[in-house]
């Protein structure tokens, strides 16, 4: 047996625990998932806006504010992805013929 093949074997036997649903998850409907999207979107760019509030007045860590601004300029660029993606496929859904 090969020992790539081997690792291979192994490192799929590590990551099927991960692909495996958990318990409590994906039972929403998709208006409750939408909405829990939407909230912690909403919370990510409070966090932030929160940090840089306090680091004009001094008192926030440094790091803290990057590591904030980095995780909603991440949202931001995802929900605006999501956003092209349903504009997207509306576009494809209206050029279908009828």
């Amino acid at each position: 047996m090969d020992i790539r093949s081997l690792y291979a074997a192994q490192r799929y036997a590590a990551t099927l625990p991960a692909m495996t649903p958990q318990p409590g998850t994906g039972t929403g409907t998709v208006k409750e998932t939408f909405a829990a999207a939407a909230e912690e979107f909403q919370q990510t760019l409070l966090q932030a806006e929160t940090n840089a509030s306090t680091a004009m007045t001094g008192d926030a860590d440094p790091h803290a504010l990057v590591q904030a601004l980095a995780q909603s300029e991440l949202a931001v660029e995802t929900v605006v992805t999501l956003r092209n993606k349903v504009v997207e496929a509306y576009q494809e859904i209206l050029r279908m013929p009828v």
